[in-house]
């Protein structure tokens, strides 16, 4: 009888909750005519360790291994920065009705020591984000 009970808590412990509506239609991946649209990706094989970036110094989005973020930005230039330890800075100059796929990497041993932004191609950011959770608003 417990063994019976214990193995249905360990199953119901692994189900997956449904995406949210907001990840629903971020995967859509729909332009906006008049705005930029950059994704920020993490690759759910990443490091476990979060990473803080800033977002043209107005927010910031702490990301975690096999998360995105979807931002959307007036076109034109855009400054992606690490936090604290996190070192690495993009400049992206953007165009309106297009998207664009930033893959932010957190690297370390026992803690993290620093992190690499990239812009990748559109194929491998789409497949990342259809992979991954969306991050909530800052």
């Amino acid at each position: 009888m417990w063994r019976v009970l214990l193995s249905a808590l360990l199953l119901a412990g692994c189900v997956q909750l449904p995406p949210s509506p907001q990840d629903i239609q971020a995967k859509k991946f729909e332009s906006i005519p008049d705005k930029a649209v950059i994704y920020i990706v993490r690759n759910p094989l990443d490091q476990r360790f979060s990473g803080t970036i800033l977002l043209d110094d107005l927010g910031m989005v702490t990301t975690q291994a096999g998360t995105y973020y979807r931002w959307e930005v007036t076109p034109g230039p855009h400054r992606i920065a690490g936090y604290a330890n996190e070192s690495s800075v993009l400049r992206l100059q953007t165009e309106a009705g297009k998207l664009y796929f930033v893959q932010h990497s957190v690297v370390g041993y026992r803690s993290p020591t620093g992190s690499f932004l990239q812009l990748i191609p559109e194929r491998d950011g789409r497949e990342l984000v259809m992979r991954g959770e969306l991050l909530a608003r800052f």
